[in-house]
């Protein structure tokens, strides 16, 4: 890009349009002024829309200057800071695919909102736009301290997109979500204090090659796994997840799902894996373990929701854990198979959170009892809601399958057992998705408001109908993804082997 900051550009720009957003807000109505117009609403997301669209478009600028066969860290743009403490950004084959995630869904996210948010709504994607930019930033930081930040910057428009815009129990879910991230985070704030003093600096690159003495790896570790696994979210840390999805609204559910949840295995692969190897393969019986107990424990408590909400979130615990299973295999197919899973699981999770959010938006209740015969009045909502419940399930021929076979392949050349467990997980899933289709779909109406119930209208078919492309297309040409990837997982394993 000829010395451009396009990292930058693409990191800074959602804020910058949320700082515009506010002013014109204040300009235009005061500093103590609502904004609750439907006119300066449509405004807003129209703004927001614009904003967040044109990240997405330089977000693929930026990737048509990545170089996939280059296993370090590219469009590297570095500035003195405060002491050694750099702001530095960069990303690689880990990173890249999960920035375009955050920029393709972001705007999917306001388009969905665009009659579902009436009231505060420059506030609602002023949090939104903030939010972006903080969890760009998370994949794209090169220094520990600016990861830190953004890291948890990150918590406050979400807290905010919660406990405003969420339901009736939205301030227990918010406060809950915010009080299990912030304790596991200050662990970790404890753990970069003493990498900081040790390796003489912040940055990823020194701290990579600082061998860490083992007993000291051990606390890092864990240290570090407590935020992780927090936002993951790993058994038995995951009872927030549930609560904030039911809570949220569809948008957020949706980009809670899609994004924040990757940021805990984005973690364990940026930094437990190859600054701890030591410690990681001390527990990696026990990450096995807690994956397994995940996958399987989860599926059956979902196998038991009556909101279709909290049902989907906690597949979404169960899934995550094919995710943990294929990073701790420590080998190349296991740990391309969790990356591929995060992605894949961004894209189906946030498909069903607004697949709920259609029939939520016309009945006002995501109670699986309302519903019933969707399908006579409702064809193309039921033909997409089959398409991803089969995904979510593990199709051959969607993206679903591809990630989940990797991460059982790789558990399975560690551990026979944990393999079963997960392929036990597989068949729950079918089990609890198919009968949630089935009692939503299928079957006669018995609910009288539902004779007149409408079909997907344009807007929701343009939210959802390129998440449904993208599922088929990585299920059936993984290796668009795997060619990202590749450099950046050999790196890991080489870091770990003390490379």
């Amino acid at each position: 890009m000829g010395g451009f900051p396009i990292l930058s550009a693409v990191t800074f720009l959602p804020l910058v349009g949320a700082l515009i957003i506010m002013s014109v807000r204040f300009a235009t109505s005061g500093a103590g002024g609502r904004d609750d117009g439907q006119s300066s609403s449509q405004s807003a997301l129209a703004a927001a829309l614009i904003i967040s669209g044109a990240t997405f478009f330089a977000s693929l600028a930026m990737f048509f200057n990545f170089d996939p066969s280059v296993q370090g860290y590219q469009l590297v743009e570095e500035a003195a800071w405060y002491g050694s403490i750099k702001y530095k950004m960069g990303v690689d084959g880990l990173s890249m695919p999960l920035i375009l995630l955050t920029t393709f869904l972001t705007p999917i996210c306001i388009l969905a909102s665009w009659g579902s948010i009436k009231t505060r709504v420059t506030e609602y994607v002023v949090a939104f736009l903030l939010l972006e930019t903080f969890m760009i930033g998370v994949f794209s930081a090169l220094d520990m301290v600016l990861f830190y930040i953004f890291f948890e910057a990150g918590l406050i428009p979400m807290f905010l997109l919660i406990g405003i815009w969420g339901g009736a129990e939205r301030f227990y879910a918010s406060f809950k979500f915010f009080l299990y991230t912030l304790l596991g985070s200050l662990l970790m704030l404890i753990a970069v204090v003493y990498m900081y003093q040790t390796a003489g600096g912040s940055d990823f690159e020194v701290l990579e090659n600082t061998k860490f003495a083992e007993g000291a790896q051990t606390w890092l570790w864990l240290a570090f796994a407590a935020s992780f696994a927090v936002k993951l979210p790993m058994w038995p840390v995951h009872t927030w997840l549930p609560d904030a999805h039911v809570q949220a609204p569809t948008a957020g559910s949706v980009v809670l799902a899609g994004v924040l949840l990757k940021m805990g295995g984005y973690g364990f692969l940026r930094f437990s894996l190859p600054m701890f190897p030591e410690a990681s393969a001390m527990f990696q019986p026990a990450m096995f373990v807690l994956a397994v107990i995940a996958i399987v424990y989860t599926s059956l408590v979902a196998w038991r929701q009556t909101d279709m909400k909290k049902l989907i979130a906690y597949s979404s615990v169960a899934h995550m854990g094919f995710v943990t299973l294929g990073i701790f295999s420590f080998n190349e197919i296991g740990i391309q198979g969790a990356v591929f899973q995060m992605l894949s699981h961004g894209l189906i999770s946030g498909a069903l959170f607004l697949i709920v959010g259609v029939v939520y938006d016309r009945m006002h209740t995501r109670e699986i009892a309302a519903y019933g015969g969707l399908a006579t009045k409702m064809p193309v909502f039921a033909a997409l809601f089959m398409l991803f419940t089969m995904a979510n399930v593990g199709l051959p021929g969607t993206s679903g399958f591809v990630g989940e076979i990797l991460t059982m392949v790789g558990a399975y050349q560690v551990s026979t057992w944990a393999a079963a467990g997960a392929a036990l997980g597989v068949i729950f899933s079918a089990v609890y998705m198919l009968t949630l289709y089935r009692r939503t779909v299928l079957g006669k109406i018995t609910n009288d408001k539902l004779l007149t119930i409408k079909d997907m209208n344009t807007r929701e078919l343009v939210c959802i109908v390129p998440l449904a492309l993208l599922t088929l297309l990585f299920g059936v040409a993984p290796g668009l993804i795997f060619d990202i990837t590749e450099g950046a997982t050999l790196r890991i394993i080489t870091l770990m082997a003390g490379g």
